[in-house]
């Protein structure tokens, strides 16, 4: 049985890449979209300090309420908009099978 899920990641020139994602390994998407080589900074780690991972969620899916990190790192970023998130903060569970999300311009 295998613990992958798909997910899509739109990158900033709006090509679509379809990644595998293990969910038995307690990545987030930050580090999944590092890991393949796309423009996903992730100045700080992953600590939700310098929303250098800012992405559009473009699908349906059900993610927790924001942390009060995530929020006011949110509030100072550029492009914010109403479906942005912190790819650090979205953890790969079963659940985020087909993903679709959206890498925001530099800020």
């Amino acid at each position: 049985m295998s613990n992958d899920i798909t997910i899509h990641v739109i990158d900033r020139d709006g090509i679509t890449h379809t990644l595998s994602a293990p969910t038995d390994m307690n990545l987030n998407l930050m580090e999944l979209c590092k890991a393949s080589d796309l423009p996903v900074e992730g100045i700080c780690g992953g600590m939700a300090l310098c929303a250098s991972c800012q992405c559009y969620i473009e699908s349906s899916h059900n993610f927790p309420q924001q942390s009060e990190d995530e929020e006011a790192m949110l509030a100072e970023a550029f492009y914010v908009k109403e479906n942005s998130r912190l790819a650090c903060q979205i953890h790969l569970h079963s659940n985020l099978e087909g993903l679709v999300v959206r890498i925001a311009p530099e800020g």
